[in-house]
């Protein structure tokens, strides 16, 4: 990655009245300020408290809407509430999921050695047919294939659980098979329940890759699938929501900084999400007590493993007011394991916005070689319902994610106390420098109007 100055990110394409700041003589002296401003957060995090939020928050998956993510949801609101702040905490129906109380597949007689895994919101059946490789399960990989009443074999990538499914149901498939694209067991949701799902389970990249080339080679294998137990209820998740209120003369302008609380079934979900929900207790420590003419409220949210529900509660319930005075929204998932890739910045559409700039900004400060943090495109998580209203938005997260993500391995063991300081550090002093006393209001924008030299990379997150 070639290294970008500083004094090019220093102009982060922050709107002061509409009008970009470019004091070129002043870039040094500019510099020097803004790092010692970071310096009253930076200096104030630590990272031990963030991986003590990850070691109670990860001792049981919290599955939305059942017993384990209430007491998450009671941990983190008796933390903000410790930190002085008032706290909200939103309700909002859901679907919870049983899981299957048997899954069998075996394929020419033999069974499957590790046993395959269903998907949150699959449903039950038995199906005994000729598989049929279908790629990426695209609706074109189905063209011209005789996939009617058989059972379609599909490579993980690209398109989510859901559309490869609905897709291949569309087709007239019977049943799924979903291989991983990496090492480990996948253990993925469908979002909601949905009546033209039919039975799926997940497999092995080793045991998806055999069978492809079996197929490819023209070899008919015929698989039996059985699915029992599954139940579909009704239930309710939550989110938790803390307002740090400015401090001095405010300037009307609102900062979001936010974290999914929820882990999938079976997962103790110590990165994914404990280590983002961690960091924002932090954060909003941190700050209970800094100068502040800006209000930044701190979320945690439910059901994003469903879907992003709770995300999509909270931005359905912004009041006008708040809608138009929020200058952008930073999400955090995934951002403590120290075997995934370095951190990136992801937005919704692939574009540069004052999220990435911000962070793009106060990373090259924090960073010992002047690097700016880089940005790709990215969906699937919480910052893409903001984004899909117009307020800006990024997703910090490390990439590509660690082997274990969405499985029981996603333990405390696999958490860097580095990374978590990395992305808190460059998290809080981005947000500090929109909410300071002594910088000009920015105003929302949906892209940051000045061009900041930072790198784009892409990287595969699902």
């Amino acid at each position: 990655m070639r290294k970008t100055s500083f004094s090019i990110l220093l102009a982060a394409s922050l709107s002061f009245g509409g009008t970009a700041v470019w004091a070129a003589p002043a870039q040094e002296a500019n510099l020097k300020s803004d790092q010692a401003f970071d310096n009253k957060i930076v200096k104030r995090i630590k990272a031990e408290n963030i991986y003590n939020h990850i070691a109670e928050l990860s001792k049981n998956p919290r599955v939305a809407g059942t017993p384990g993510e209430d007491a998450a949801v009671e941990y983190i609101k008796r933390q903000f509430e410790s930190y002085g702040y008032k706290t909200e905490v939103q309700a909002f129906d859901i679907y919870s999921y049983i899981e299957p109380s048997l899954i069998e597949l075996s394929v020419d007689g033999i069974t499957f050695e590790p046993e395959p895994i269903g998907f949150t919101y699959g449903v039950n059946g038995e199906v005994t047919n000729e598989l049929v490789y279908v790629g990426l399960g695209a609706p074109s990989d189905f063209e011209g294939k005789d996939i009617k009443g058989k059972i379609a074999l599909i490579k993980r990538g690209t398109y989510t659980f859901t559309d490869k499914i609905l897709n291949a149901a569309a087709a007239g498939a019977s049943a799924v098979i979903i291989y991983n694209n990496t090492d480990g067991v996948i253990s993925g949701t469908l979002g909601e329940p949905n009546d033209n799902y039919v039975p799926s389970l997940a497999i092995t990249y080793d045991q998806g890759f055999a069978l492809e080339e079996r197929l490819k080679k023209g070899e008919t294998v015929t698989a039996t699938l059985k699915i029992e137990g599954a139940q579909t209820n009704k239930a309710i998740s939550h989110n938790v929501i803390a307002t740090k209120e400015a401090t001095q003369k405010s300037k009307n302008q609102l900062v979001l900084v936010g974290a999914h609380h929820d882990s999938v079934d079976g997962a103790p979900g110590a990165n994914d999400d404990a280590s983002g929900t961690a960091t924002v207790l932090e954060l909003a420590r941190v700050f209970a007590n800094a100068p502040t003419d800006t209000d930044i409220r701190f979320v945690t949210f439910g059901a994003e493993e469903n879907g992003l529900l709770g995300s999509y509660e909270f931005v359905k319930r912004m009041t006008d007011e708040d809608y138009y005075r929020t200058v952008g929204m930073f999400q955090m998932d995934m951002v403590g394991s120290k075997d995934a890739g370095p951190l990136i910045m992801y937005s919704a559409d692939g574009e540069k916005n004052i999220v990435t700039d911000l962070g793009a900004s106060a990373g090259a400060r924090l960073s010992d070689t002047g690097e700016a943090t880089p940005y790709g495109w990215g969906g699937r998580s919480d910052h893409v319902p903001f984004a899909e209203i117009g307020i800006p938005a990024a997703l910090f997260i490390h990439a590509p994610v660690e082997p274990w993500y969405h499985s029981p391995e996603d333990t405390l063991d696999k958490i860097s106390l580095d990374k978590l300081k990395e992305v808190s550090n460059i998290v809080g002093a981005a947000v500090y420098q929109v909410a300071r006393p002594d910088t000009p209001a920015l105003e929302k924008a949906k892209v940051a109007p000045k061009e900041v030299d930072y790198n784009f990379e892409e990287r595969e997150l699902e």
